[in-house]
């Protein structure tokens, strides 16, 4: 399950990048309809494999506030990424860079498994 969790990591923070960079410079391939499905497939996939992992891991038995810092960047993620999605000029760099300052700590946090909280 871990293997699987972390190659839909990888998924992910590619899917991100390559897509922002198709908004700012090919915006009409995002249109592809399997574009607009692809990434909501691969980040349904993270979050159930992520689940799946801290069931498995009986994580939620012990002190788990760095699972909560976890969604909650998760949450600060998909907040920024939306930002940079839809917005454009400098609007969207500064959320991209946010969203992958937040993709980061996520996966420190995951290492370490020491919390913000």
């Amino acid at each position: 399950m871990k293997h699987l969790h972390l190659l839909f990591v990888v998924l992910t923070i590619s899917s991100f990048v390559i897509r922002i960079f198709m908004a700012e410079f090919k915006p009409a391939i995002l249109q592809i309809k399997a574009l607009k499905i692809l990434p909501h497939v691969i980040d349904t996939v993270l979050l159930l494999s992520g689940v799946a992992l801290v069931i498995q891991g009986n994580w939620l038995s012990g002190e788990f506030g760095w699972i909560v810092s976890k969604v909650v960047l998760l949450v600060a993620y998909v907040g920024l990424g939306v930002v940079a999605m839809r917005s454009s000029g400098v609007k969207r760099w500064i959320a991209f860079v946010g969203a992958i300052a937040a993709f980061i700590t996520i996966g420190m946090i995951a290492v370490t498994k020491h919390g913000l909280i």
